[in-house]
C-alpha cells in the first residue's frame, strides 16, 4: 500500500499560517512526522485561499526539500503552478489532480510525460462527481484513452474514483468500492487506484472510525494507494493488519513494528 501524507495542505490552519508567515519549522516538522509514521510520499497543496500560489508552492517544496528527498504529489488545478511544482519536486513526483475533462487531460498528461511524473486522475468532469459506478468507469476509461493517445505509460496512472462524505452522499461509498474493483480491468498495464480517504468522514462525528473502516474495505477491493493522515496511528495499524490478513505481508507477532522498520 502506497501512502501519501495529506497534512501539508493550506486547508489546514497550521499550514496556512506557516505559509503566510514563511515559518519553515512547521512544514519541516510535518514532513518528517508523516514520513516517520509510514508515509511513502507527501502531498503538497497551497490551498484554495492562496493569493500567490506560484510563490507559495515554490516556498513549500523548497522547505520540504531541506529535510527530505521523498516523492512529492504536487496538488493543484493550475497548470502553471503544477509545472513549477514538478520542476522543483524532481524524481518520482505525482501530478495531482487531473479531472476527466478532455481539455484538462490534453494539457496535463503531456506535462506529466515531460517531467516523467505519475498522474492522479479524478473520475469527475465539469458536470460534477458521478453518483454511480458506471459513470465513474466511463470517465476512467476516457482518462485511460487520453493517456494512450498521448503516449503516456498507464503503469504510472493512478485513478481516484472520488469518495464523498458519507453524511451527504452515502450511496457513493459502495459505488466507489465497486469502481476500485473494476479499474484494474481497463487496460494492460492496468492503472492503479488511489483515494483521498479523509473525504469519506468529512463533517461526521466518528471520523477515525469511518476512515479506518472504509480504508479496510477499499484495500480488500484492491486499492493501491491512499492520500491520508499517517499520523493517525489506529488508521495506519488497520491498514497494516489488513495487508497482513490479505497475505500481502508475512505474519510475525511483531508485524506492526516490522512494517514500520522496513
Amino acid at each position: 500500500m502506497f501512502i501519501i501524507g495529506e497534512k501539508i495542505n493550506g486547508m489546514f490552519k497550521s499550514v496556512r499560517e506557516a505559509v503566510a508567515g514563511r515559518d519553515k519549522r512547521v512544514i519541516r516538522e510535518l514532513a518528517n512526522a508523516q514520513l516517520a509514521a509510514g508515509a511513502n510520499a507527501l502531498d503538497v497543496n497551497v490551498g484554495p485561499g492562496s493569493a500567490e500560489p506560484i510563490k507559495d508552492m515554490e516556498w513549500l517544496i523548497t522547505s520540504i526539500r531541506e529535510v527530505t528527498q521523498c516523492p512529492l504529489a504536487v496538488d493543484t488545478t493550475k497548470p502553471d503552478v503544477m509545472e513549477l511544482g514538478l520542476t522543483l519536486a524532481g524524481d518520482n513526483a505525482f501530478l495531482n489532480s487531473v479531472s476527466g475533462d478532455k481539455e484538462k487531460l490534453d494539457i496535463l498528461i503531456p506535462l506529466a510525460k515531460k517531467y516523467n511524473s505519475k498522474i492522479v486522475a479524478l473520475t469527475m468532469t465539469k458536470t460534477g462527481v458521478p453518483q454511480n459506478t458506471d459513470t465513474r468507469m466511463e470517465i476512467a476509461a476516457n482518462i485511460v484513452a487520453a493517456a494512450v493517445e498521448h503516449g503516456y505509460d498507464t503503469a504510472g496512472l493512478y485513478i481516484d474514483p472520488l469518495i464523498l462524505p458519507v453524511n451527504v452522499a452515502q450511496p457513493h461509498a459502495s459505488a466507489v468500492i465497486e469502481t476500485i474493483r473494476q479499474i484494474g480491468l481497463l487496460c494492460d498495464p492496468p492503472p492503479k487506484t488511489v483515494l483521498g480517504l479523509s473525504n469519506v468522514s468529512q463533517g461526521t462525528i466518528f471520523r477515525g472510525l469511518i476512515d479506518r473502516t472504509y480504508l479496510v474495505m477499499a484495500i480488500s477491493a484492491g486499492l493501491d494507494a491512499a492520500i491520508l493522515n499517517p499520523l493517525d496511528k489506529e488508521l495506519m495499524d488497520a491498514m497494516i493488519a489488513t495487508e497482513l490478513l490479505l497475505g500481502k505481508t508475512l505474519y510475525c507477532d511483531s508485524f506492526l513494528d516490522a512494517y514500520h522498520k522496513k
